[in-house]
């Protein structure tokens, strides 16, 4: 039995930051089923190629798909006809598209008194920038961590890493998981609002802190920490974009550690890096050594010798070398899939690891794959009646692609 067991969602979400909060629902084992526009989740479309773009697959794994249109009266009804078979309702569509649609939280509430309505904006409901549009880097920036990213002397840069969007779904997440368990004292549903903006703080905390409460504030430092002398990044053979590695000593021991590991013990006892304060004055001179020795050696060979030293170290991975991580391949976190347009894919797995609760990983959803399913389970329609909203277009699903792995699609969006 998976931890969420029993939990069924209704995932009105688009993009990243909604769809990361469901998809890590999905893993700890709740139902969720997504609800698309006739014209797909704007992610699918994201990449080529359209319609199951690499980035749509990688954020919807286990999750079924409705496509329903909401503009029309028919739409709208069989959601909240759906409604009261459901646990949770999530959305991060543009400020005002629930309320234009009708369907806002007192409107579903009346469908589903316990239901929980989580709502997950740029800038949050209120507030003056409430009405403004936000992807991640907006709240990156607006939340400090473009400030953070970049030279002492250059401009800011944008990250790499999805913190705005997918920090935002991971707190909307537990925030859901909250209220789920609250409800099972009370019986009462709740109204869940959470802003990208204010979510990117909490990755802040740290630069805060260092700042102090002077009012300072906290300097890009590039590829440097201003309060450490060995957190550098360090050149590997052959020299590549990404053949570096990253290293920090935050204790004595492991700067002990290290000059052992490199064969360079007497930098130990030398006055110009003997104590932390020593090596941040002579920090450069410090990196010229690390760095001649890091330079003989390939990224893996640096990361394995520092390693097995004890030395906090790792080497630079690209997003090909993710997938050919021998560590996470062998903790069985890379999982392979047949998907119906592309055939054999690879996607990431899910970093938490319960011992009493193991989802396996399934593919992302075709465009309304599971409408029919989904309707009947919930609603009882009969074959004539579902038919009749596809005739009307108030259903639409996409039939499996001729190609590579079509014969692995086993959905029922329409009935054949």
């Amino acid at each position: 039995m998976a931890a969420l067991d029993g939990m069924r969602i209704l995932d009105m979400t688009q993009y990243e930051a909604g769809t990361s909060c469901t998809q890590a629902l999905a893993w700890l084992g709740a139902d969720v089923v997504k609800i698309e526009p006739p014209t797909g989740d704007p992610g699918r479309q994201a990449q080529n190629p359209p319609g199951n773009a690499p980035y749509f697959i990688q954020w919807n794994s286990n999750k079924r798909s409705i496509s329903l249109d909401l503009a029309n009266p028919r739409g709208r009804d069989l959601l909240l006809q759906m409604a009261p078979h459901y646990d949770v309702f999530v959305e991060n569509y543009a400020y005002g598209v629930m309320e234009k649609l009708d369907i806002g939280y007192e409107v579903m509430r009346e469908a589903n008194p316990g239901l929980i309505y989580a709502r997950l904006k740029g800038f949050g409901l209120s507030g003056p920038y409430a009405p403004y549009r936000a992807f991640d880097t907006v709240a990156q920036a607006m939340g400090g961590g473009v400030t953070m990213t970049g030279t002492a002397d250059g401009p800011p840069l944008i990250p790499g890493t999805m913190t705005g969007d997918t920090g935002t779904g991971l707190q909307l997440a537990l925030a859901i998981s909250a209220a789920y368990i609250q409800r099972t004292r009370t019986g009462e549903g709740q109204f869940i609002e959470i802003s990208m903006q204010e979510a990117l703080t909490y990755f802040m905390r740290t630069a805060i802190s260092a700042a102090g409460w002077d009012g300072s504030r906290r300097p890009r430092h590039g590829s440097a920490v201003r309060d450490s002398a060995t957190m550098r990044i360090y050149p590997c053979k052959p020299f590549g974009k990404n053949d570096h590695v990253v290293m920090l000593c935050v204790t004595q021991q492991m700067w002990d550690k290290l000059c052992l590991a490199i064969g360079k013990p007497h930098l130990a006892a030398d006055p110009r890096f003997n104590t932390d304060d020593q090596r941040l004055i002579n920090a450069e001179a410090l990196t010229e050594e690390i760095s001649a020795w890091t330079s003989e050696r390939t990224k893996y060979e640096v990361f394995e010798t520092l390693g097995e030293a004890g030395v906090p170290c790792g080497a630079v991975q690209d997003t090909a070398e993710l997938f050919e991580d021998r560590h996470m391949q062998g903790r069985g976190f890379i999982h392979e899939l047949d998907h119906p347009e592309h055939g054999p894919i690879r996607v990431l797995g899910w970093a938490p690891r319960l011992s009493a609760s193991e989802v396996p990983v399934v593919r992302a959803p075709l465009h309304g794959e599971h409408s029919a399913d989904v309707l009947r389970e919930d609603l009882g329609l009969d074959e004539s009646t579902i038919t009749e909203l596809f005739d009307s277009d108030v259903l639409v699903t996409s039939d499996p692609p001729a190609g590579p792995g079509s014969r692995q699609y086993t959905g029922s969006g329409r009935p054949r």
